[in-house]
């Protein structure tokens, strides 16, 4: 009977791909030949690259900046002279009304003081109208040239061009924290893609592979060789396969999907650039803090913040001091008429309480100083167990080695066992899943390294490096 039961697996074992299931296995690997036809192979530099041009974040981000400096040029001369040239043309109707009865009367008074004989030889005078209108109308224009040279301001333009200076730092700050955050979400989105769907080929080839077991425990049952209930784990082992590597093909779709949309692809594109891990330590953490406390764009933020606050103060310090300047006019085609001096100005009283104003400004410094401490002491130790992390995945990934050799080799053991009746289809089934699950869980090891890799290189200020690391890692998730 032994070498009939040897015999009859081994058998079932060539003849486990059954004809009802062959031609829907090769369905499903024709139709994902040809849908990974159409996409393209995209490296993590390529990807990089695009993202910089396709981002609407980026873009509004250098948008802002390069509106800061256009301001920054702008208001480069301010404080200089400056040299005005207006002018008006007019016309104009005047009218006065004149009351002529008094005048009329008077005439009256002077006719009757003369003597009656001369008074009869004069002619009776004309009566004069009781009020005249008098109407003038005229037109011309005028023309003058000025200037104004601010000499001394208090330090007023200064401060006006150092706050926007400022601003502009704080706008730049900004792109290299935006450019490093969707930097990070597009290693995290593209390595996703990667692990999703290392693990939803696994999952397929565990359910192909578990589709021959299931076919080879039917002829077992038919036999006689396996029992009903056997033949039903099987089936049940099968189905759930199944519906794992169908949510597991779901899940990696749906990973390249956000890659697509982050990347703005019109089709989900197919990363070339594997999962990775560095066999080699890090270097050592001082350095990664050095760099951060160097680098980090928070801390330039932070720096752009208090900049602007001293120059407030500044500005508002100019308004304490004396304004000096000279001026110049020149009225245009009226006998070479001008005039030239210098002009004072200082404010003896206004509405402000400038001691109040200066108290602000001191907060506000103040303010800026303890937020730099504090993002310091936050950024030393975010790298630190970023750090740590990373080094704990890769640790972890190397000494998952050994697993995965155990579990081949427990594979080629049920197999071998199934050949010779020593194992059941169920054996080597949970073999099947088992090497399955370890290789998923390995890559998923390789992903965490990489996302603490990635971010413990945005924490340092140095996550562009992040392609320098990916090609010299050795331990490759292919």
């Amino acid at each position: 009977m032994s070498p009939r039961r040897a015999d009859r697996p081994r058998h079932a074992g060539r003849a486990s791909p059954a004809l009802p299931r062959a031609p829907r296995r090769l369905a499903a690997l024709l139709a994902l030949v040809l849908g990974g036809a159409t996409a393209q192979p995209l490296s993590w530099d390529e990807a990089a690259a695009r993202l910089k041009q396709a981002s609407p974040r980026l873009a509004a981000a250098r948008a802002a900046l390069e509106q800061r400096e256009a301001q920054a040029e702008g208001i480069r001369r301010l404080g200089g002279p400056v040299l005005s040239l207006y002018g008006f043309a007019y016309r104009y109707q005047a009218s006065l009304d004149l009351d002529l009865d008094p005048l009329n009367q008077r005439v009256d008074q002077m006719t009757g003081v003369l003597p009656p004989p001369i008074a009869g030889m004069l002619p009776s005078l004309p009566q004069l109208p009781p009020s005249y209108t008098l109407q003038r109308r005229d037109g011309g224009s005028v023309a003058n040239l000025g200037a104004v040279w601010p000499i001394y301001t208090g330090g007023a333009a200064d401060a006006a061009r150092g706050l926007v200076k400022a601003q502009g730092e704080e706008a730049r700050a900004d792109l290299g924290q935006h450019e490093d955050e969707t930097l990070a979400q597009l290693a995290q989105r593209y390595f996703l893609t990667q692990l999703a769907e290392r693990a939803a080929r696994l999952r397929e080839a565990a359910a192909s592979a578990i589709a021959e077991h299931d076919a080879a425990a039917e002829k077992a049952l038919r036999a006689g060789l396996a029992s009903r209930l056997e033949r039903l784990q099987a089936q049940a082992a099968l189905a759930d396969a199944r519906q794992a590597a169908r949510k597991a093909r779901s899940d990696a779709e749906l990973a390249a999907s956000a890659l697509a949309r982050s990347l703005q692809l019109a089709e989900r594109p197919r990363p070339s650039t594997p999962l990775a891990v560095d066999a080699e330590p890090l270097a050592p953490l001082p350095q990664f803090i050095d760099q951060a406390l160097l680098r980090h764009p928070g801390l330039a933020k932070v720096a752009a913040k208090k900049s602007q606050a001293e120059q407030l103060k500044a500005a508002s310090d100019a308004l304490n001091r004396p304004q000096l300047f000279a001026f110049g006019q020149y009225r245009i085609g009226h006998h070479g008429d001008w005039v030239a001096g210098l002009g004072l100005r200082y404010n003896l009283w206004d509405s402000l309480d400038h001691q109040a104003l200066e108290r602000s400004h001191a907060r506000q410094i103040a303010q800026a100083e303890a937020t730099d401490a504090q993002a310091r002491s936050d950024i030393a130790l975010l790298v630190e167990q970023q750090w740590r992390a990373a080094e704990s995945a890769r640790e972890r990934y190397q000494s998952m080695a050994a697993q995965d050799e155990l579990g081949q080799e427990l594979l080629r053991l049920r197999q071998a066992g199934l050949r010779q009746g020593t194992s059941t289809a169920l054996d080597l089934i949970d073999a099947e899943l088992k090497l399955a699950q370890l290789r998923t869980e390995r890559a998923q090891v390789a992903y965490d390294y990489l996302m603490a890799l990635t971010q413990l290189l945005q924490a340092s200020g140095q996550i562009g490096r992040l392609g320098e690391h990916l090609a010299r890692a050795r331990l490759r998730v292919e």
